[in-house]
């Protein structure tokens, strides 16, 4: 059998186990898919152009860098070939390595937990999203690990949104106490630590410098820690839209 034969037959194994975990899940019809990113596509662009004037040492050590990324490249494009995130309509899959027996993760937009970080990678540090799969594990989605997070980042924050807005409201409506690490909410208020402010004080909700703001009687107050830290930190921004503008329409 050709190494192309094979590669597609397992291929068509992997996906076989990706549909077959995402129908258990309940996952519904499959919308896209993104495949592994080989490593160092875009690492390092442009820093032989931020020197002016390069000595003979730092060229040495440059092509001597570029060597071992190549290495390193080779053998990362090699293991993650077929590495790759499913959409569908209520949720996500994982499979983080090429490997046909590897692990499947499977996320539920309506129950899983996202979290924004800053992680190292072979490109320094970057930006993540830390997910929580259908079995309570964590999982570290990277920008630079799979095509187009442009499009893929966004995609999982409007979906969690969509899917995890309208069951808040609902047990905000029944008298629950929502919580989103050091914040939390009810139909009436929203706090932090001593702090609690009634929605009718609440002017405007914001994500600035990475923290969860609100302003009130025109001036900003900080509420919790960076965003990093605070769970589905979108979801919350949401709902603080929906409770300040429900209040509002009270009036």
């Amino acid at each position: 059998m050709s190494d192309g034969t094979s590669r597609d037959r397992d291929e068509e194994l992997l996906l076989a186990r990706i549909s077959a975990a995402a129908g258990r899940a309940h996952l519904g019809r499959r919308r896209a898919t993104y495949r592994a990113e080989p490593y160092g596509a875009t690492a390092h662009a442009g820093r032989g152009a931020a020197t002016r004037w390069p000595t003979i040492r730092w060229l040495r050590w440059a092509v001597a860098e570029a060597a071992c990324r190549s290495r390193r490249a080779d053998g990362r494009a090699e293991a993650n070939t077929g590495a790759r995130l499913d959409f569908y309509e209520h949720g996500m899959t994982a499979a983080m390595t090429a490997a046909v027996d590897g692990r499947i993760h499977v996320i539920r937009y309506d129950t899983t937990v996202v979290r924004r970080r800053r992680v190292l990678s072979p490109q320094g540090v970057v930006r993540a999203q830390v997910l929580v799969d259908v079995e309570g594990e964590p999982i570290v989605l990277r920008g630079g690990d799979f095509g187009r997070p442009e499009v893929w980042g966004p995609e999982i924050r409007r979906a969690v949104t969509e899917a995890q807005v309208p069951l808040a409201l609902a047990a905000l409506a029944e008298g629950a106490r929502l919580v989103f690490g050091p914040i939390w909410i009810t139909r009436d208020e929203i706090g932090s630590r001593e702090t609690s402010l009634r929605w009718p004080q609440v002017q405007q909700t914001e994500i600035l410098n990475g923290s969860v703001a609100i302003r009130v009687a025109g001036r900003w107050q900080v509420l919790g820690s960076v965003a990093s830290g605070i769970p589905n930190v979108f979801v919350l921004h949401d709902l603080a839209g929906h409770l300040t503008g429900a209040e509002r329409d009270d009036d």
